[in-house]
C-alpha cells in the first residue's frame, strides 16, 4: 500500500502548530458521570455536552492544543457504587464531531474501539474524512482495540487475544489510510477486511487526520510506533509522582526507540490529574478529602470489568479514588516543578484532568500557565 503522508509533513497543519510548543497541552474531557474520580465529594463537574463544550471553549481560549474524550461500553449503572460511577456518558466520536463546529483552533481527538461490532475501514475512512473537512484538519482518532472482555461480549463478540487485537487493528488502519490517500478505487482482501472498488472523498486536508494510540504493552507500542503521531501512555509505576518519574524515562525511551526503528518520530502524552491550591498543604487536604469520600463499590465494579491491559499494572487501588495516570498535587510552584521534571523525563505533552473541572481549569490558567511560560514550556 502507498505511504500515507503525516500531518507533520505540512508545516501549516494544526498538528504541526501544536508541536511547535515545547510542551503541548490537552484537556481530558469529563464526558462521563463522575469525571475521573470515583469519589462522592461534592463538585460541579458534569458529563453533559453543554458543560464539555464550555470546557473546550475555555481550554481553546487559554491556548490549549487539544481536547480528548474517552469511550466506554458499560452496562446499566456504569461501574456501580453509591455514585453509579460512569453510569451516564457521551460518545466521544459524536461529541468531538459536534465540538468541531463551535471551535476554531483546538485539536479534537475521538477515542474509538474499531474492533467492536460492525465497524468497517470504509465507514471510518469516510466519517473521518468528513470530520477532517468540517474541522479543517483538527480532528484526530485515538484508536483503541478494547481491553475489557465484557465490552466485547456486549457486542456479541468473543474477546480477542491481546496481541491478535493489534494485528487486526494494523490491517484496519492500513486500509483506512489507503482510502484517505488513494486517488483511485481501492481493492483489498486481507485476513479481516475486504473491499472492492472502494473510494473516499473528500480527502483529508493534511494527508490524513491525526492518529493517536493509548498503550503500554510491547504489541501496542509496536503498533503505535508504526502508525501514531501521539502515544498516550501511563506511568509504568504508580500514580505517585516520584515513583512515576523513576520509571518513566526507560519506558518513554522504549516507545521512541520503537518509532525510530520504523524511521518515524512520535510524541508522548500522559494524563496527570492536577490538584493545585495556594499551598502544598491545602492541595493535599483536598486530595485527602477526595480519597476519604471515595466509593469502594465503584472500584469493585471497575475490577469486575476484566481487562488484559498492561498500562495500569503498577497502579494502586486507593490512587484511583483521585484518578489520573499520575497525580500532580501542590501549589502552582510545586505543580510546575513536577511538570518540568516530567518534561525532562521525556514527556512531550500533558492531557490534564481535574477533580472539579471548571474552577480548577480556571485556576490552572490563572496561576500555572504563566509559570509554564516563564519556564519556557509554553509560548
Amino acid at each position: 500500500m502507498s505511504r500515507q503522508p503525516s500531518p507533520l509533513d505540512f508545516p501549516e497543519s494544526p498538528l504541526s502548530r501544536a508541536f511547535e510548543q515545547p510542551l503541548f497541552l490537552g484537556l481530558f474531557l469529563p464526558v462521563q458521570s463522575g469525571g475521573w474520580s470515583p469519589s462522592a465529594l461534592p463538585r460541579s463537574t458534569t458529563w453533559t455536552f453543554d458543560y464539555n463544550r464550555q470546557l473546550t471553549l475555555r481550554a481553546e481560549a487559554l491556548g490549549f492544543d487539544l481536547v480528548f474524550a474517552l469511550a466506554e461500553w458499560l452496562g446499566k449503572g456504569g461501574y456501580g457504587g453509591d455514585i453509579r460511577y460512569h453510569d451516564e456518558s457521551l460518545d466521544a466520536f459524536i461529541t468531538q464531531a459536534a465540538l468541531a463546529s463551535v471551535t476554531e483552533r483546538i485539536l479534537l481527538i475521538s477515542t474509538l474501539h474499531v474492533l467492536y461490532g460492525p465497524w468497517h475501514p470504509l465507514h471510518l475512512a469516510k466519517f473521518g474524512a468528513t470530520l477532517d473537512h468540517i474541522s479543517k484538519g483538527r480532528w484526530g482518532l485515538n484508536l483503541v482495540t478494547g481491553h475489557r472482555h465484557r465490552e466485547h461480549r456486549r457486542f456479541g463478540q468473543a474477546p480477542i487475544e491481546h496481541d491478535q487485537r493489534y494485528r487486526q487493528a494494523d490491517e484496519f488502519i492500513r486500509v483506512v489510510q489507503e482510502l484517505w490517500y488513494s486517488q483511485e478505487n481501492v481493492d483489498f482482501s486481507g485476513d479481516h477486511y475486504k473491499l472492492e472498488e472502494a473510494y473516499v472523498s473528500v480527502k483529508p486536508s493534511f494527508g490524513r487526520p491525526v492518529l493517536v494510540n493509548a498503550t503500554g504493552s510491547p504489541a501496542g507500542i509496536d503498533f503505535a510506533a508504526r502508525h501514531s503521531d501521539i502515544v498516550f501512555t501511563t506511568s509504568p509505576g504508580s500514580a505517585e509522582i516520584e515513583n512515576a518519574l523513576e520509571k518513566l524515562p526507560e519506558h518513554l525511551q522504549r516507545i521512541k526507540h520503537a518509532a525510530h526503528g520504523y524511521g518515524r518520530q512520535v510524541r508522548t502524552l500522559i494524563n496527570p490529574l492536577v490538584i493545585c491550591r495556594d499551598s502544598d498543604a491545602e492541595a493535599w487536604e483536598v486530595h485527602a478529602a477526595i480519597t476519604a469520600a471515595g466509593d469502594p463499590g465503584a472500584l469493585e465494579g471497575h475490577a469486575r470489568e476484566a481487562s488484559d491491559a498492561h498500562a495500569w499494572r503498577g497502579h494502586q487501588p486507593a490512587e484511583r479514588y483521585v484518578g489520573g495516570n499520575i497525580q500532580l498535587v501542590g501549589s502552582p510552584e510545586t505543580v510546575v516543578r513536577d511538570i518540568i521534571r516530567l518534561k525532562a523525563a521525556g514527556i512531550d505533552g500533558l492531557q490534564l484532568s481535574f477533580f472539579d473541572f471548571a474552577p480548577d481549569l480556571e485556576q490552572f490558567g490563572a496561576r500555572v500557565l504563566p509559570l509554564l511560560q516563564q519556564a519556557g514550556l509554553r509560548r
